[in-house]
């Protein structure tokens, strides 16, 4: 018997079609605010992430990507893009999954349907403030990640207390980030994003985002949005790895 799991969420978004369309139908504009993903225009495109292919291709209104897995598992992400007034737009995103194979203990089916509700949330929100704040700049994308899994949610709170938060912060704080590698002395930030599951951080120049890995006996790890003219992402990379991991 076939098992199924779909997330379906709409938002608003501060852009026109031709700009949400570019955000998330090209590789640049995935960079600004979720992760690396190359994009072949076009029905039948390959797409550089979990070996997909583009299934719908109707700028700027309809994008959708699909992979297919070994075991019956398949995966497909859909993007419904409507203008609205004022030059602003109505995005309306799914993601479905089915697997007609064997879901057993190992392939963690509630924990990774769980985890995929939330991140979805998290993502949509940086879509939007990738939109307002940093639409149509080029972007490096920095991810870093700890080697250990830990289930104990003692070891994100601890991170976000080196980031400066507390028990009372919330969103709208401000913060002063002293950023790994460099020389230019604290950066202010504003908290737009804060729950037990992801923290997310937006400078001048950058989205900072920090996910939890205990809720799901995951690694913690961080990806980042850098969008400063002289971001280089390799260099970025090993001083964002090096503070995760206290090194």
């Amino acid at each position: 018997m076939a098992r199924e799991f779909e997330v379906r969420r709409e938002q608003d978004l501060p852009a026109t079609p031709e700009r949400v369309w570019d955000a998330v139908a090209t590789g640049t504009g995935n960079l600004g605010w979720l992760y690396p993903m190359e994009v072949e225009p076009g029905v039948g495109g390959k797409v550089t992430r979990g070996d997909s292919t583009v299934v719908a291709w109707e700028p700027p209104s309809h994008f959708a990507v699909r992979a297919a897995q070994d075991g019956g598992f398949s995966n497909t992400l859909t993007y419904l893009v409507e203008p609205a007034d004022d030059g602003t737009s109505h995005l309306r995103m799914g993601i479905h999954w089915v697997h007609t194979g064997v879901v057993d203990d190992t392939w963690e089916w509630d924990t990774k349907t769980d985890a995929a509700e939330k991140y979805v949330d998290f993502y949509q929100h940086s879509l939007a403030e990738y939109l307002s704040h940093f639409a149509g700049r080029p972007a490096a994308y920095v991810r870093a990640s700890r080697a250990e899994r830990t289930d104990d949610p003692a070891d994100f709170a601890a991170l976000r207390r080196r980031l400066g938060l507390d028990d009372d912060s919330a969103v709208g704080d401000r913060l002063s980030l002293d950023l790994p590698g460099s020389d230019g002395g604290p950066t202010e930030v504003v908290v737009d994003w804060l729950d037990p599951d992801f923290v997310g951080l937006r400078g001048p120049d950058a989205l900072y985002r920090f996910f939890n890995g205990s809720t799901w006996n995951w690694p913690i790890w961080l990806g980042h949005h850098l969008f400063a003219e002289d971001a280089d992402d390799e260099p970025a990379a090993m001083a964002w790895n090096a503070w995760l991991n206290d090194a």
